[in-house]
């Protein structure tokens, strides 16, 4: 069993855990058109990386200053990054084992994998992180409203199929 609430500190996850919401209805879906070896796939992560010396990393100074917050902006993440590229910006969860192999939250090796066995068609040349707190209680307006509609653009301008979105 997955515990998503590890890393919270214990008053803050039984909040959480007893804290009922109802998702958002309709869940957006869109089928898939086409086989997937002929698809775009693009990545998405809420786990705060970051492309080193290219972009600053996520704002946790003042997410300590002001735990409510929480940076809802988003880092460029391009396909050609290196491992020791990627930063981690994250003070909610562990990032040990994310340090070791960022595949863990953002599968491009994996994705890569796919596109050299014909699996999938092709690679975004960019993916983006976003990070996944967002204060408390959460609010994620600025995603709904600006952050997302802007990845999403990206996205469409590069002629993506499909987007994988792994939350930290």
């Amino acid at each position: 069993m997955v515990d998503s609430f590890k890393f919270l500190p214990r008053l803050i996850a039984t909040f959480y855990q007893m804290t009922e919401r109802e998702p958002q209805r309709p869940i957006p879906w869109t089928a898939v058109s086409k086989p997937l070896n002929e698809c775009k796939f693009g990545l998405v992560t809420s786990a705060g990386l970051f492309h080193q010396g290219q972009e600053p990393p996520f704002d946790t100074v003042q997410e300590k200053e002001n735990p409510e917050w929480g940076d809802p902006t988003y880092r460029i993440i391009p396909q050609t990054i290196r491992p020791h590229e990627i930063g981690i910006s994250h003070l909610h969860l562990n990032t040990a084992d994310l340090a070791r192999d960022v595949n863990i939250q953002l599968p491009i090796d994996r994705f890569k994998e796919l596109v050299n066995d014909g699996v999938i068609g092709q690679l975004a040349a960019n993916h983006y992180s976003f990070m996944g707190y967002q204060g408390f209680p959460p609010e994620a307006k600025a995603w709904e409203t600006t952050y997302g509609p802007a990845v999403a653009a990206r996205f469409k301008a590069e002629g993506v199929d499909s987007v994988l979105l792994t939350t930290a």
